[in-house]
This record gives C-alpha cells, sequence and structure tokens, in this order.
C-alpha cells in the first residue's frame, strides 16, 4: 500500500469572476521512504500540491489517501490530528515564533500533543544535540544564523517524529554551504526511513532525490523515478 494516493486531485480558486486551476486532474503515488522533488515553473502548482499533502488546504474534488486513510473526509480537528502527529513541515522562511528560544520552538509541537514536562525535556534535548544545537538552546531566532534558524525548523518539524517531511524551498534563503548542510539532514531523516518530499526551483537539489515529479498549469507533466547520485557534494 503506497503511503500517499492521489486519485483525479482538482483544485481551483477563484479570482473574482474568473477561475485557476491550480491543480487539475492529478494523480500520482508515493510510497514509504521515498525521497521526491517537486518541480517546475512559478504558478505550476507545486505550492498548491504541497499544501494539500500536508492537509493545509482541501481539494475540490478527487481523493487522498494517507496510509490508507482517505483525509479529505475528515474534519478540520481531525485533519489536525494526523497532521500534528504524522506528518513535519520546513519552509524557506523558517516560520519560527521570534518571542520563543530556539529550545522553546523546537519543544512546542510537544506543548500542544499534551507530551508531558519531562519527556518534552528530554527529546528536545536530544533534538538541540543531534542538530548541533546545544550551545544556542536560549538563543531567539534573531541572534542565529539562517543556517541555525534552519536547523531548529527541521528540529521542530521531527520532534514528533513523523513519517513524512514536507520540505518548501528549504534552502531558498541559505547560502550554498549553509544549504548543502541543510540539504544533508533532511536526507540523512530520509536515510533513517522518513519518507521527503522537496518542493524546489533548484536544479542541483531536484537533481539529488530518487524522483522527481514535473508539474506545469496544475498538472503533473513528467515523473522520474531513477536514482540521484548519492554523493553529497555539490559541483
Amino acid at each position: 500500500m503506497a503511503q500517499i494516493e492521489l486519485r483525479g486531485i482538482e483544485r481551483v480558486f477563484k479570482l473574482g469572476d474568473s477561475e485557476v486551476h491550480a491543480l487539475h486532474e492529478l494523480s500520482v503515488s508515493i510510497e514509504t521512504g521515498e525521497y521526491v522533488a517537486i518541480m517546475g515553473p512559478s504558478g505550476s502548482g507545486k505550492s498548491t500540491l504541497l499544501n494539500l499533502l500536508g492537509l493545509l488546504d482541501r481539494p475540490n474534488a478527487g481523493t487522498y489517501r494517507l496510509e490508507g486513510r482517505d483525509v479529505t473526509t475528515l474534519s478540520p480537528d481531525e485533519q489536525a490530528e494526523v497532521r500534528s502527529h504524522r506528518i513535519g513541515f520546513v519552509f524557506q522562511s523558517f516560520h519560527l515564533v521570534p518571542r520563543l528560544t530556539a529550545a522553546e520552538n523546537i519543544a512546542l509541537p510537544l506543548m500542544l500533543a499534551g507530551v508531558p514536562p519531562a519527556e518534552r525535556r528530554s527529546r528536545v534535548t536530544k533534538a538541540l544535540k543531534d542538530f548541533g544545537l546545544d550551545t544556542r538552546a536560549g538563543h531567539r531566532p534573531d541572534e542565529l544564523s539562517g543556517g541555525q534558524r534552519q536547523r531548529v525548523a527541521i528540529a521542530r518539524a521531527t520532534i514528533m517524529r513523523p513519517a513524512m517531511i514536507l520540505a518548501d524551498e528549504p534552502t531558498g534563503n541559505l547560502d550554498r554551504a549553509t544549504g548543502q548542510d541543510v540539504t544533508a539532514l533532511l536526507e540523512g531523516l530520509n536515510a533513517g526511513g522518513v519518507t521527503l518530499i522537496v518542493v524546489t526551483h533548484d536544479p542541483v537539489m531536484g537533481s539529488r532525490a530518487r524522483r522527481r515529479l514535473m508539474m506545469e498549469d496544475g498538472m503533473l507533466t513528467h515523473d522520474d523515478g531513477s536514482p540521484a547520485v548519492p554523493s553529497l557534494q555539490y559541483d
């Protein structure tokens, strides 16, 4: 059974008197543990697809089955429950809470899920160490570099041990060397069995995925399942 199954997905937005078909008759399956890059020009539907996969948006038509469950029929509260436990998000602009420290930002999903304080502290301490942030635990986002902020964002995205990570241009605001470090972190999580789906304009990052979904005008135009070179070196 595929982890993700989309069938006949349509997403239409109304702009005044006109309609924009952000996604049109889109069908695709993604297996557990895959590393997939979603690519295409601006306005092709990449981010709309990512939002739909992350249960941040609903299709106008079609079905989305996640781990065998039709999540399009769930209530908003039920979708939020699935989202908090099964899906991690990494964004280009980090989306950290400015007034919270690195440790508090990482702990936020655990607190919202009602994880007891002692377990929260233990898991956050481990995450800070695993992501090389143990000396930055008490720093707020404006006291961190871009790479450190993205590390905090990835630690927060994975603290609930999700089955899937959705990353929207995760290296877009980073310099090349820092972007390489962040890519290595994400690929390491994928190597541990987490499904990794990345939206990117960067052909270098896209080429690293083992599968590329090319989009244009809201439609899937090409599905390239050929393996990428496993090296972490950028040419």
